[in-house]
């Protein structure tokens, strides 16, 4: 499971590093809202935990950005702001919970076991469903309609991940390190095949759904008339 750390205080954010890693999380910090928003948006991360005061861009401005472009990541706010009225703006925002420092680190450990546990994330489904394709889980079938193909594990994952972040665009690094990890030798053209094998599936099946090419920087799972308004 992937973590996110958006915190500007360095020793805070490596101690919660270390403390994500020693449980068995993989963490990733950031020590800015800018460039903690743009590592969000990647759409890698199963829980992000974010600093409300932050430089460049604060906490509920991230906050507000991510669900504006259609994340359903967990949240965890973490603030030495103990106001009734910032918990309640960051809630409103749509953070699913809110921490204040300091914090016991047993605590915050729950709070994330806590997040994944009831999270109704969509890749739990045993069906994803987007434009005119059905996907299902059990059986690794991607149909419309009446037509079906049985896609490969590597193939399925990716489609999955595609599918849960309809119409954001994943960059080639984000898919690399979801589907293959940081361990892997893989590079950008493991990416590029599987992808290709996708459209040639979803050609075959003549869906309107359809991979775009994001020039330099990835794809994006959206639909014919999204393309066209596009």
């Amino acid at each position: 499971m992937r973590v996110l750390v958006i915190e500007d205080e360095v020793r805070l954010a490596a101690t919660l590093q270390d403390l994500l890693e020693l449980n068995g999380y993989t963490a990733d910090v950031r020590h800015d809202g800018e460039s903690g928003l743009d590592e969000a948006l990647t759409g890698i991360y199963d829980v992000i935990l974010l600093d409300v005061m932050l430089p460049r861009l604060d906490g509920f401005t991230v906050l507000r950005r991510l669900r504006e472009a259609g994340s359903s990541a967990p949240v965890l706010m973490l603030t030495a702001r103990s106001e009734i009225s910032d918990r309640v703006e960051g809630l409103d925002r749509g953070a699913d919970y809110y921490l204040t420092k300091p914090f016991d680190p047993k605590e915050l450990l729950a709070c994330i076991r806590a997040l994944t546990r009831r999270q109704p994330e969509l890749r739990n489904l045993d069906l994803l469903e987007f434009g005119d394709l059905r996907l299902e889980k059990n059986s690794f079938a991607l149909s419309r309609g009446e037509r079906s193909v049985r896609l490969s594990r590597k193939e399925f994952d990716m489609m999955e991940l595609l599918m849960l972040n309809r119409n954001l665009v994943l960059t080639k690094e984000s898919l690399l390190l979801k589907l293959w990890g940081y361990e892997s030798d893989a590079e950008d053209n493991n990416v590029e095949v599987y992808i290709s094998f996708l459209r040639k599936k979803l050609t075959h099946l003549h869906s309107c759904v359809k991979i775009r090419t994001i020039r330099m920087v990835g794809y994006c799972l959206e639909t014919e008339e999204a393309d066209k308004q596009g």
